[in-house]
């Protein structure tokens, strides 16, 4: 393991969702010990949070491993794991929830299973436990990303995560597409492997999902799915769409003239000529608007880059120098 990880930085984002973490941090650092590898964590404060604040600086005072940072205000866990990310000093970054998920004391078992072949490891929580509306909710949103991605995993609601430096560093992170990290992860070539890990028998939510959560959450998957998919190819998206649109529309337009034509049946106050119109108005314009997405993408295409290179095998040897 050591070949592996040389320092692994723990980053615990702590949200409007948070356990005993006088409690649950040391476990933490129990856990990570017994792995015989040296770490650091890093508690990310998402807004003041004084009263939690001061319970952690007592708890530092006792600990050489933990390090706080304190936002002034709430901008989100995207924005709380990008500091912890910029404060690492580890070669391996491990993220791991404010409250519990899974058992600590399974926390070895991720940093066993981290490979130099693999550039991230997701926890799974196995067996899952929940109740059957939760259940079906989880598999109705991951199979919905599947259809959308062709990427099959099975508990990205999991914070419990491994992954190498140059992950974190090609992945910038915002909004709520911390939960897709993973996916995002794939798109830029990097490999991702799930790991199995017991559930804690704490991990439970406590609180109820709102219509307005759902719709973040079709919207969130919206995101992902054009970020996946079509992010340096707009035109393939908005040019199929409008090319549909526009086509049913002259379709229905065409249909028109030639029942004017040769059935002697008016234009006038036809809908279905309203509809086809406004159809081919709306491929038009979705049409331009992934030509001009094309064009602001062309114009920074120099600025971006999409691949990660894992490894560079040979070079130019220096020539022999020749003896006199």
């Amino acid at each position: 393991m050591s070949k592996v990880i040389s320092l692994c930085s723990v980053i615990v984002p702590v949200g409007s969702r948070v356990d005993d973490l006088e409690q649950l941090l040391p476990e933490y650092a129990a856990a990570i010990g017994s792995a015989g590898v040296d770490f650091e964590i890093i508690v990310v404060l998402d807004g003041l949070k004084d009263e939690l604040l001061h319970k952690l600086q007592e708890l530092k005072d006792s600990s050489e491993w933990l390090r706080i940072i304190q936002f002034s205000r709430e901008f989100g866990q995207s924005a709380a794991l990008m500091a912890g990310f910029g404060a690492a000093k580890g070669d391996v970054l491990v993220t791991l929830p404010a409250y519990w998920q899974v058992q600590a004391k399974e926390l070895p078992k991720l940093l066993a299973a981290a490979d130099a072949e693999d550039d991230m490891l997701i926890a799974v929580r196995w067996p899952r436990a929940g109740s059957a509306f939760e259940n079906l909710r989880r598999k109705m949103f991951h199979g919905m990303l599947k259809f959308i991605t062709a990427l099959n995993y099975r508990d990205l609601g999991c914070g419990v995560r491994l992954f190498k430096r140059e992950v974190a560093d090609e992945i910038p992170l915002y909004g709520d597409q911390y939960r897709f990290l993973p996916l995002l992860a794939v798109r830029r070539g990097f490999r991702v492997r799930e790991v199995e890990l017991t559930q804690s028998t704490s991990d439970s939510f406590r609180g109820r999902y709102r219509i307005r959560d759902y719709v973040h959450g079709v919207l969130d998957v919206m995101t992902v799915f054009f970020l996946v998919r079509f992010t340096k190819k707009p035109l393939r998206f908005f040019g199929s769409v409008g090319f549909l649109s526009a086509g049913v529309g002259v379709i229905f337009v065409l249909v028109l003239v030639l029942q004017r034509m040769f059935f002697d049946q008016p234009l006038a106050d036809r809908p279905a000529l309203l509809l086809g119109s406004l159809l081919i108005v709306l491929g038009v314009q979705l049409f331009g608007l992934g030509l001009l997405g094309e064009l602001v993408i062309f114009s920074h295409a120099a600025e971006s880059k999409e691949y990660a290179i894992r490894q560079i095998v040979g070079g130019k040897k220096k020539a022999p120098e020749k003896s006199e």
